[in-house]
């Protein structure tokens, strides 16, 4: 009996020294010494058991993800509401992204510590700002767990895989959105719609002392006056934050396999990056890259602590980002002009005061030519020329409205996803309407994120009538989705929809000629036609090449007839002026 009772109580004791562990919620993170990442399995049960145990705190499952598993968010409100139209009333909301590189999992060890310590006390209950994480967004990538495909870093000791279940770059993807996970994302977005968005990222590059940089979105590009609060207020305010708690922060360091000291540029995040996507609705954004080369420990632990400087940024600015996101809706809607294109401005560059490694080129042991080497016996702090303006260089006006036929409904779903507003005719109607005829293009001789992509598309326009069917699209300008639609419908936007490959088929044309019966229709077009004439004798004149190729010279005959189909190379998406 003395043994049953003595074997009970230690079981009894063994129970309640788990339970008591189990609440303390230490992390996988913490229990291998800054060692290991936790797994996705882990990751969520984690959440969950917090959920339980903190009514701060909620998690739900939204949406797919190509690998057959659902994203989640966990919120956590001191206020213990999780209805974000109530919640946008009055508070602030940071949407904060982890694992869209899951090799890259130093913000999912540090977000699962940073909800743990605001919910036990450790870490100040922020009072204006709700948090929400996406935990795992490339949950394939996560399940796809090694140890040797980050070639450059670090640690942690196994990690996950950068490609998703289909082995898509999920950070290329916000645009084209050819995966479940970008779609979902999307719904994510627009029901959080946050005022302030960190990615956590770790950086390739080059070798410093910095454990931390940051890659907030660029000035010029998100424009006015929030542009310049996070320019001048923001960035800064978290640079003077971190280095009070003795963490060193820098630009993130776009160069690869140079010498910083050199000077480098700011990163263009376009919209097919995170931060250039939730740019498009005037959301403060910025990407955490910590050093690959630097300890995990360390950069987990960096990563908690920038989470907190930001945290404290929005808890005294509350008011002033939500001013400042409302002036910018406002200030767009009624811009009559939009900037597409940006390129740097090299008339205009901040000094870093640059901590670094004496860098040289030395022969290769391995290649026999000349190989970069870092000498970390050798830091340094210098001066280094940092170009973080840009300037436009596409600017359009902004229509009144698109028409899209709704033949083009990959494309009408897209739109949805992003909450744009739209109307159907109820009727056949003709509209006066500009049309843009692709007029050149470059395509990409390698595969990008399963697209050929299109760069430096230009178009010439033009104004037709143009009858459309009961059913198209009218989609006006003016609204929350203004920039989203400018950026993927007007061709030359670096990542709209044309340059994604979207309309390729309009480049192939579907009507041609057989020359033997054309001659003679060709030689009756140039009779009754005499500027017609003149216009081809001309260029037979002045293109020597085009003077001695007679297929070349009758299509360009044929091209200029009504035989020529209207379909060819003409953008299928119209503007309203």
């Amino acid at each position: 009996m003395k043994l049953f009772i003595s074997a009970f109580i230690i079981l009894l004791f063994s129970n309640t020294l788990q339970a008591q562990n189990h609440n303390d919620f230490i992390t996988h993170f913490e229990k291998s010494n800054g060692l290991e990442t936790a797994t996705y399995t882990e990751v969520i049960q984690f959440y969950k058991d917090l959920a339980k145990k903190y009514p701060q705190i909620d998690i739900q499952t939204i949406g797919e993800t190509d690998s057959g598993e659902p994203l989640h968010i966990v919120t956590l409100n001191p206020d213990k509401t999780f209805d974000f139209t109530k919640i946008r009333q009055n508070k602030r909301v940071l949407l904060i992204n982890n694992g869209i590189h899951p090799g890259e999992s130093d913000g999912i060890d540090a977000t699962m510590m940073l909800y743990r310590d605001i919910v036990q006390g450790k870490v100040e209950m922020p009072k204006h700002t709700v948090l929400v994480t996406i935990p795992v967004y490339n949950v394939g990538g996560s399940l796809n767990r090694n140890s040797t495909t980050r070639t450059n870093q670090n640690g942690p000791k196994s990690y996950g895989f950068r490609g998703n279940a289909r082995n898509y770059d999920l950070n290329r993807d916000f645009i084209k959105s050819d995966t479940k996970n970008a779609k979902t994302f999307a719904e994510i977005f627009h029901t959080v719609q946050p005022d302030v968005f960190i990615d956590n990222h770790v950086s390739n590059g080059a070798d410093y002392q910095y454990t931390l940089t940051h890659l907030f979105t660029q000035h010029d590009k998100l424009g006015g006056d929030l542009g310049n609060y996070l320019h001048t207020k923001m960035m800064p305010e978290l640079e003077q934050n971190l280095a009070s708690k003795n963490w060193d922060i820098t630009p993130y360091v776009n160069v690869f396999n140079e010498v910083p000291e050199i000077g480098f540029s700011q990163f263009i995040d376009h919209p097919r990056y995170s931060t250039g996507y939730t740019t498009l609705f005037n959301t403060l954004g910025m990407m955490v890259e910590t050093h690959m080369l630097k300890p995990y420990k360390p950069r987990v632990e960096g990563t908690y602590q920038l989470m907190i400087s930001m945290i404290s940024i929005i808890e005294k600015d509350y008011k002033t980002i939500k001013t400042l996101r409302e002036k910018a809706n406002e200030t767009f809607l009624k811009a009559k002009t939009y900037d597409l294109g940006w390129t740097v401005d090299t008339t205009k560059f901040s000094v870093l005061q640059f901590k670094g490694f004496e860098g040289a080129y030395i022969t290769s042991d391995v290649t026999g030519l000349k190989r970069l080497k870092y000498d970390r016996s050798k830091p340094f702090t210098k001066p280094v020329k940092y170009q973080n303006y840009f300037k436009p260089t596409i600017e359009i006006t902004i229509p009144k409205a698109y028409i899209i036929p709704q033949g083009w409904h990959s494309i009408i779903e897209l739109l949805k996803l992003n909450q744009v507003k739209m109307s159907r005719l109820e009727s056949d109607k003709t509209f006066t309407v500009e049309t843009y005829h692709i007029a050149k293009f470059d395509t990409k001789e390698a595969p990008y994120e399963g697209h050929y992509l299109h760069t430096n598309t230009s178009v010439v326009s033009n104004t037709e009538d143009i009858q459309f069917r009961a059913g198209d699209y009218y989609i006006e300008t003016r609204q929350p989705a203004m920039r989203y639609l400018l950026e993927t419908l007007e061709p030359q936007a670096v990542d709209s929809f044309f340059n994604w490959n979207f309309f390729d088929t309009i480049l192939q044309q579907k009507e041609g000629f057989s020359p033997y019966v054309w001659e003679d229709l060709a030689l009756e077009l140039l009779n009754n036609d005499a500027q017609l004439k003149h216009k081809f004798e001309a260029k037979k004149q002045s293109d020597e090449a085009f003077s001695k190729n007679w297929y070349a010279q009758l299509d360009w005959i044929h091209k200029q007839s009504d035989h020529y189909e209207k379909a060819h190379m003409r953008y299928p998406i119209f503007r309203v002026n």
